[in-house]
């Protein structure tokens, strides 16, 4: 009777933290002007064009958007998990709607397979269904965000490298006469790949936003979660009147760069001479064992 009741009340106690989790919250003016500076702050050139092509339509967009509206209404920030979509180019809503429909999938393999193999004759505790389920689709659930964090990484250490080459192109402009947002203007046409393309777009933007390149530069730095640019935001606003020092901030900069760069090169050369010193160190063993085996045998049976 005691069990049946602890499980009873620990039922309901998991089901009004659910009902409190789902219910909407009242926003508030600082959530609510938090909200538009962020949607101001994302916009890019490309807004109108997705506007004029329409709003997505389907399940899967529905749920994101409905998804995306409960997580300004609770108050979630998920502030890297966003710099991170937008290192990508891949849309909030949109991920929302996998990791919530690829846990739902994952709750429901194991009890599918598992009524499967009752159905063939085989036993299976009763436990086996919601213990599998909860982990697989926690592990479904999660699954989006390992994939993202990834290529995440892949796309920050790509433009930080740009970033540090476009840092040296700046300066050669400046040392030939130009100011710094002409300096900036034209170092973003010399290059190719998608970093040095997203410069190129946040600049020609923020001239028609009628910004400055360097404001320019540090919001993308906030949006992509890339110190780097904007610690090169706040300095060029401090310095942009007087070009020989931005010519020795922007080569410092440029330089401190490079030896991070190398720095973490080192670092991966490191992990990954250990990782292969550990699989020869297991060969090595495998072999030992593969060798004494039978002598080991022959004397154990005496």
């Amino acid at each position: 009777m005691i069990g049946s009741l602890l499980a009873g009340a620990l039922a309901g106690l998991g089901l009004l933290l659910l009902v409190m989790a789902l219910r909407p919250r009242r926003p508030g003016l600082a959530d609510t002007l938090q909200r538009l500076d962020a949607a101001r702050d994302t916009a890019d050139p490309g807004f109108a064009l997705r506007r004029a092509q329409g709003p997505e339509t389907g399940f899967s967009a529905r749920l994101g958007r409905q998804l995306a509206i409960l997580a300004a209404q609770r108050g979630w920030k998920l502030i890297t998990l966003k710099q991170d979509l937008a290192l990508t180019n891949k849309p909030f809503e949109s991920h929302l709607a996998n990791k919530v429909m690829l846990a739902a999938f994952g709750l429901l393999l194991v009890p599918i397979l598992s009524l499967l193999l009752l159905l063939g004759g085989f036993e299976i505790s009763a436990g086996f269904p919601v213990v599998g389920g909860l982990a697989i689709g926690g592990f479904f659930f999660f699954l989006p965000d390992l994939s993202l964090r990834s290529e995440a990484a892949d796309r920050r250490k790509d433009l930080r490298h740009a970033v540090g080459s476009f840092l040296d192109l700046v300066a050669m402009n400046l040392s030939g006469g130009r100011g710094v947002p002409e300096a900036l203007t034209a170092t973003v046409q010399i290059g190719s790949g998608p970093s040095i393309g997203r410069l190129r777009d946040t600049l020609a933007f923020a001239r028609l936003q009628g910004l400055t390149p360097w404001a320019a530069l540090g919001r993308l730095g906030r949006e992509v979660g890339l110190e780097e640019l904007v610690d090169l935001s706040s300095a060029l606003a401090l310095v942009a009147d007087d070009g020989a020092k931005v010519r020795e901030s922007l080569s410092a900069r440029a330089a401190s760069m490079r030896r991070r760069e190398l720095a973490d090169s080192e670092g991966e050369a490191g992990e990954r001479s250990q990782t292969m010193l550990v699989a020869q160190l297991l060969l090595c063993t495998a072999f030992l064992i593969f060798l004494g085996y039978p002598a080991a045998a022959r004397v154990f049976a005496v």
